[in-house]
């Protein structure tokens, strides 16, 4: 499936358990040798939603929460809520649309997190042409620069030395973005998979960004280079998400041959 070209393996394994290793992961999010995705998605049975969600980036590494995941599980099996190691996600369809409820983002620089305490809001860092961004959570950590033009901005050489940095102890995603009359021009660099065609979180950490900083409104229309969402938000509030969540095909593998 893929979230505006944002593409994930689904395996579910709500019935037949599925051990996952970091080996395994990255063998299948290989392009070459593998199927091939940005992340790997397994479905699990939650106590506490109507499906658990775990994922896994490119590089084989588990993380916490992926918005363009979310909609694309929400679009598959009709889940109206997601377990995920970020916190409950809500869900639903809207027509040819799926929206997603985050959790409401952190600030704080322990939640987020920082390896140290410092204005989240301006972080007194910076690397070549980006300097000075808002760090926040939205169920997984990111940081958000604006520019004047984000495609002048060369994310292969940054990206990976922002994500790498001392001061983020669980990495970090590096957002880009412009302001423009139809909305937010945005690019991410997401950790572990490097440079994707969008990124739900990363789409909603910087329209929060922006509505905190004043250079949005809510709602926001968040441009990537597979497409665009709409993110709403309110101090206080969950984030909704909302755009296109594509099934691309379904077939079967065996995983004993990558272990």
């Amino acid at each position: 499936m893929h979230g505006l070209g944002n593409d994930f393996v689904v395996l579910d394994a709500r019935e037949a358990p599925v051990t996952m290793t970091t080996a395994l992961a990255k063998a299948l999010a290989d392009r070459h040798t593998g199927i091939g995705c940005d992340q790997l998605i397994l479905l699990e049975p939650s106590a506490t939603a109507d499906v658990r969600m775990r994922i896994w980036n490119h590089d084989g590494g588990e993380v916490e929460s992926c918005g363009n995941a979310s909609r694309c599980v929400v679009a598959l099996t009709g889940a109206k809520t997601l377990e995920t190691g970020g916190g409950l996600v809500e869900g639903g369809t809207f027509g040819a649309d799926v929206e997603v409820s985050l959790p409401p983002p952190h600030f704080e620089w322990d939640a987020i997190p920082l390896s140290y305490p410092m204005d989240t809001a301006h972080l007194p860092l910076g690397w070549g042409p980006l300097d000075h961004p808002m760090a926040l959570s939205v169920g997984n950590p990111h940081v958000v620069f604006f520019v004047p033009d984000e495609k002048a901005i060369d994310m292969e050489l940054h990206g990976p030395s922002i994500e790498h940095d001392p001061a983020f102890p669980e990495r970090i995603n590096v957002n880009v973005a412009s302001i423009r009359e139809d909305g937010i021009h945005l690019r991410t660099w997401e950790r572990g998979s490097g440079m994707t065609l969008a990124c739900g979180t990363g789409a909603s950490a910087t329209a929060v960004a922006a509505i905190v900083q004043k250079k949005v409104a809510s709602p926001a229309k968040v441009h990537m280079r597979g497409g665009a969402l709409t993110i709403s938000w309110a101090p206080g509030e969950p984030i909704r998400m909302r755009g296109s969540a594509t099934h691309v095909f379904k077939g079967e593998i065996e995983l004993e041959q990558f272990t």
